[in-house]
């Protein structure tokens, strides 16, 4: 399979519903690697099933704050250097380049890097979703260490970690990415072929391509594209109506708040809470939480389907918020305890998008 440059549309749209409102602004992701598959052509994306057990995977990522990512672009070698950076430190040649997760921005940087360095790019990642921290992949519960690690940041500083442990990982280069301005790429969790077999979620672009498709598709034959994406995930419709409030602040690192919906139509009378730290963490309505991490919790514009990420939510916004199950590993005890509900500090137990 070739990624090409009709393909971004879809991906990115696709990307942005998995990234559950983080992942990074899915238009400037795209933008982005159009400029790259123009340049340098089309990317080989191979299934995680056909990795040789020799491979060397090492995934790509933008990280830092959502609400910085919109102004502040990577430069147009920052992302290949990250790669080559780590490649250098552990003294291994690439074979494959991947995503570490589903999200916006974050499902086309590792386009560019393959584009740029002429390498085939993994069609799965290590979410099948956005979370917020480093460690936050299935990688970390198949016993893979985040580090080394490099992190570049847009002037041509770089640097690498080796930590003690994946959350160490998160810890330091979260300080490290305030520090370069709240937006840094990094290359990070390199790994063999039977690693990313082990602890992918496959299929993962080709996914995203096919959600971003369907929302075209129902716009095309005039259907309902927010029903389009419930029917592609497997999940449910929790509350239609308009965005009254929004409180988000960037702190540490992140972009954190909260947003209110009033229901419209079918959720007249009612309101919808969100909670968000770069990605939807828990979905309360009229005060009860109905939906949370690690399930998928999703805003698409009701008339357009269009996914709307947490820093472009704004008051007045029409919007159709989704739940959908999440990989079922992430269902697992060592999974909860890693981006369960309690982790971001609420007092709750998970509640599963289809309950």
């Amino acid at each position: 399979m070739k990624l090409r440059a009709e393909d971004l549309g879809p991906l990115a749209r696709g990307a942005a519903v998995l990234g559950t409102g983080g992942g990074g602004d899915p238009h400037i992701g795209r933008l982005l690697a159009e400029q790259a598959l123009r340049e340098h052509g089309p990317v080989e994306v191979v299934a995680v099933g056909d990795l040789p057990d020799d491979a060397c995977v090492l995934p790509v990522a933008m990280m830092g704050a959502p609400t910085v990512m919109v102004e502040k672009l990577p430069s147009a070698d920052q992302i290949s250097v990250a790669v080559e950076t780590l490649a250098k430190y552990v003294g291994k040649t690439p074979t494959h380049l991947a995503c570490i997760e589903a999200g916006g921005v974050n499902s086309t940087v590792p386009v560019i890097a393959a584009a740029q360095l002429g390498l085939p790019l993994v069609d799965g990642d290590g979410m099948g979703r956005a979370f917020p921290e480093l460690q936050m992949v299935l990688p970390t519960l198949a016993g893979i260490e985040a580090t080394p690690m490099s992190i570049v940041d847009e002037k041509g500083n770089r640097g690498v970690f080796d930590t003690v442990t994946n959350e160490w990982a998160e810890r330091l280069a979260r300080s490290a990415t305030i520090d370069m301005g709240c937006s840094a790429i990094v290359s990070l969790y390199a790994m063999t072929g039977a690693d990313a077999r082990g602890s992918f979620v496959a299929g993962t672009l080709s996914k995203c391509v096919t959600i971003g498709r369907a929302i075209e598709q129902a716009r095309r034959q005039l259907a309902d594209p927010v029903a389009a994406v419930v029917d592609e995930l497997g999940g449910r419709l929790l509350h239609v109506g308009k965005v009254v409030d929004v409180q988000r602040r960037t702190t540490t690192g992140f972009a954190r708040g909260d947003a209110a919906v009033d229901g419209l139509d079918g959720s007249h009378g009612r309101l919808l809470v969100l909670r968000f730290q770069n990605e939807h963490l828990v979905a309360e309505l009229d005060g009860t939480a109905v939906a949370t991490t690690p399930d998928l919790i999703i805003v698409l514009d009701t008339e357009s389907g269009e996914p709307i990420t947490t820093e472009a939510l704004r008051y007045g916004h029409r919007v159709s918020v989704l739940a959908a199950p999440a990989d079922e590993r992430w269902h697992s005890p060592a999974g909860i305890d890693l981006v369960g509900p309690r982790y971001f500090g609420y007092d709750l137990d998970p509640i599963r998008a289809l309950s």
